[in-house]
């Protein structure tokens, strides 16, 4: 992939950034244009997921990879994006909650298609309530 060059790429980190952090110096010149397009975009773009909701997301994800980098920089950037102390304790709680069912369900071997099947049944009938 053709791209700019890592001075550009960098200026446009700093500019954006106020620095060009560690991480980004390290990754190869011929990748950076690429990473760092996808980086804005994903993380610091507006998509069809707010931002402060991606930066829960990514609070609950990396709860369950236990990458601390990861954890730190989601929950400041979910900060940055409005999120209270409040809401990303409900997403990593969220996280909790939600592997600990994986863990029951898959270490029970609850029958798949069963699962599907009342999970059918269990949105109509929360639909049907209102």
């Amino acid at each position: 992939m053709a791209g700019r060059s890592r001075s550009e790429v960098e200026a446009e980190i700093k500019d954006t950034l106020g620095l060009v952090p560690h991480f980004f110096s390290r990754i190869p010149d011929d990748l950076l244009d690429y990473e760092w397009e996808i980086f804005k975009r994903l993380e610091l773009g507006e998509t069809l997921i707010p931002n402060k909701y991606k930066e829960l997301i990514g609070i609950a994800l990396h709860s369950e990879t236990k990458c601390r980098y990861c954890t730190l920089f989601h929950t400041e950037a979910a900060k940055l994006f409005g999120a209270t102390d409040e809401e990303i304790q409900e997403a990593a709680h969220y996280a909790k909650n939600s592997l600990g069912w994986s863990a029951y369900l898959n270490g029970m071997r609850e029958d798949y298609d069963e699962f599907a099947q009342e999970l059918e049944q269990v949105k109509a009938h929360m639909a049907s309530q209102g």
